[in-house]
């Protein structure tokens, strides 16, 4: 049977790119749905695939990423390995070793890919946004994939001195033999408490635009958030030497306090769009509500209400309704 095109061009037409509104029914919304969450799982799985084969491959001159992930362990000292002078993890069960691959490959998927799959979430909330929160959204989702990668970079460089010492706690009684499981599972957590921890700044942001978060309480608050991120580190770093813990408390620390400058720029602006727009209401955007001009009607509660006055009689004789 074949298929009526007139059908297919009216579902076409009703489209999103067809729509200057960007109106659409619930069922065309359900279908856009999974229309980007197709593509986003398709993302995701060719950054898995592509990180599954990356596992033992070299792309780029860059080392293969199960080299890449088990550098930190190779770098403890030879005598707290076991076996020593030698850098492989334990296999337990016969399949350990195939899904250790696959999540440490999906993982990495998800972060290389993650503009895209992040891009298709960002399309389906779109229309429903103003102009000016789309171009923050836009903005966010750039900001939050490199905030992100740049935490995990410096969990990557801080996880041996933090391996180091939780290894060492047992002193010459204990050798270390991970499970590749275990090593891994370690890995990826840091990797994503680091990177979950930069987008600090992207929420502190987001909140100062929508109002909760005002500059004024954000320099209120702007020791109380030092020494917050200090202990933050500190129980981020499991490590006792000083620069692992620094490195990540000055850096969430630089970052806030770029955020806290942003917000001061955004409330100055704000401050004087209001002061304009009270004279002069056409400059305000479509996006833009006008301020409400509460005095006026403070001054109006204030005046005393007038005295009941009766109307004026009628000496005339009349008459009444039933007349």
């Amino acid at each position: 049977m074949a298929r009526d095109p007139h059908r297919r061009e009216s579902r076409r037409s009703r489209s999103r790119k067809h729509n200057p509104d960007g109106t659409m029914s619930l069922r065309d919304h359900l279908y856009d749905l999974r229309h980007r969450l197709t593509l986003a799982l398709m993302f995701l799985a060719i950054g898995a695939i592509f990180g599954y084969i990356w596992w033992s491959w070299e792309i780029w001159k860059g080392g293969s990423l199960g080299n890449i992930m088990i550098a930190p362990y190779c770098e403890l000292p030879a005598d707290l390995r076991l076996p020593k002078d030698e850098c492989k993890l334990i296999q337990s069960t016969p399949f350990e070793a195939f899904l250790v691959r696959l999540k440490v490959g999906l993982g990495a998927g998800a972060v290389l890919t993650s503009p895209f799959w992040l891009y298709q979430i960002w399309a389906f909330v779109a229309p429903g946004l103003y102009d000016k929160e789309r171009k923050f959204a836009r903005t966010f989702v750039l900001f939050a994939s490199l905030l992100f990668v740049a935490g995990a970079f410096l969990a990557y460089y801080v996880v041996p001195q933090g391996l180091d010492v939780l290894v060492s706690f047992g002193g010459d009684q204990f050798a270390t033999a991970l499970r590749a499981n275990d090593y891994f599972s370690f890995i990826l957590v840091m990797l994503l408490i680091f990177g979950v921890s930069f987008e600090l700044p992207l929420v502190i942001i987001m909140l100062n635009q929508t109002g909760v978060l005002s500059y004024e309480k954000l320099k209120r608050w702007r020791r109380g958030f030092f020494f917050g991120l200090f202990v933050f580190a500190a129980i981020a770093t499991p490590g006792t030497d000083p620069f692992s813990m620094l490195a990540l408390s000055v850096a969430m620390c630089v970052l806030f306090e770029l955020s806290v400058q942003v917000a001061r720029i955004h409330d100055k602006r704000k401050a004087r769009r209001l002061a304009g727009a009270e004279e002069d209401y056409s400059n305000l955007s479509d996006d833009d509500v006008s301020p409400l001009n509460l005095q006026t009607h403070k001054d109006q509660d204030n005046q005393p209400s007038p005295t009941p006055t009766s109307p004026p009689r009628d000496d005339k004789p009349g008459y009444d309704d039933v007349t």
